[in-house]
């Protein structure tokens, strides 16, 4: 554990900084980027703001899993992990990759039903495979952690 509780200050480190750039990202670079999409080709213009939506909230999925992220290296830190308190922020983690897995799917059809080239559905398909695999996975994490966390609790009320 002496290894994890070195790596709970350069995490954060990096977790502030990725969530400081998702929100330049949200607020700036998404919005401007499609606006300049929008005046380039004005045939796709009526997506600009559909996308715009789309992708702001991608962003604010991982947001959410940065910060649930963060709560639980405190419950790290306090030696506190194996207990119900982080079984909530995992659920919170679950239920942001699951919203964020539905409006990817829905993108993956509307584009994979308009599209007349095969490259941008591929690169949905990637992206929805490798979203359920994080799903998933995080899924049977969920179900470690309950399990450590019941064995964690019956070995403390033996003790």
């Amino acid at each position: 554990m002496l290894t994890a509780q070195r790596a709970v200050l350069p995490l954060r480190v990096f977790l502030a900084l990725l969530f400081g750039i998702l929100v330049l990202f949200q607020t700036m670079s998404l919005p401007g980027q499609f606006a300049h999409m929008a005046r380039e080709d004005p045939d796709m213009a009526y997506l600009r703001w559909p996308a715009t939506a789309v992708t702001v909230f991608w962003v604010l999925c991982v947001q959410v899993v940065i910060v649930c992220t963060w709560k639980l290296l405190t419950l790290v830190k306090n030696d506190r992990i194996f207990s119900e308190a982080s079984l909530g922020w995992v659920d919170a983690i679950v239920w942001a990759i699951a919203a964020a897995w539905v409006v990817l799917v829905g993108v993956f059809l509307y584009v994979g039903f308009k599209a007349d080239d095969p490259g941008l559905p591929l690169l949905l398909f990637l992206l929805v495979t490798g979203v359920t695999a994080l799903g998933l996975l995080m899924v049977v994490m969920r179900a470690l952690l309950r399990q450590a966390t019941t064995l964690r609790t019956d070995m403390e009320a033996v003790i």
